[in-house]
């Protein structure tokens, strides 16, 4: 069975491993433009909608599975978008040791897992931790966003931000019928909503 080729996806797709240091925007994107990062981008339809409505806007998406990280970036290297790029790894390592500080305009986190066995909570991406590295990457009057269907997992997020020194809670964006098929954050949020789920979101400002 031939299989197709391998294809050399940089700069759209690259590793933690190929970083020396700090990533430098301007060399990332070639511009000093706003850059927004999206948390477990997944197969990448927030970055290539997002990217392509926002030509004025940098988009990168951090995500720990590298298939779905490389699904993403062809994407985005199918259509040569320039502010788009796919960052494979864990993000509390991106966030902690890659990302300048306070140099990000909006944090995105749409659908995380929810690790649903009691014994597999402590994997969730949403912890003291996480939300402190948030306020580290984020300019004052930055934006996180996040989105779930689990009740319960979103009582957990806004427990947490809403408790953070440094960030302030601001009324979230109401649910509005789709245009079209791609007109959802995540294919996993078109699934949710087309099988009735309620889905939660927040919005917070860090003060």
């Amino acid at each position: 069975m031939n299989r197709p080729p391998v294809v050399d996806l940089r700069p759209y797709f690259l590793t933690l491993n190929d970083l020396t240091g700090p990533l430098a925007w301007s060399v990332l994107f070639g511009n000093a433009n706003p850059v927004e990062i999206d948390v477990g981008c997944g197969r990448g339809l927030f970055l290539f909608s997002a990217s392509t409505s926002n030509p004025a806007v940098n988009y990168l998406g951090l995500e720990l599975d590298y298939h779905e990280g490389r699904r993403a970036a062809r994407r985005l290297w199918k259509r040569s978008l320039p502010n788009a790029r796919v960052l494979g790894g864990d993000a509390r390592i991106a966030l902690a040791k890659f990302v300048p500080s306070h140099s990000v305009d909006a944090v995105h986190v749409y659908f995380p897992d929810p690790w649903w066995k009691r014994r597999h909570k402590r994997r969730r991406l949403f912890t003291d931790e996480f939300v402190d590295l948030a306020a580290g990457v984020l300019k004052r009057g930055g934006l996180l966003h996040s989105w779930t269907d689990v009740e319960e997992y979103f009582g957990v997020i806004r427990a947490l931000m809403d408790h953070h020194a440094e960030f302030e809670a601001l009324p979230p964006p109401v649910e509005s019928p789709p245009a079209h098929d791609l007109d959802y954050r995540t294919s996993f949020e078109r699934k949710k909503r087309q099988l009735g789920a309620t889905i939660s979101r927040g919005l917070w400002k860090r003060r």
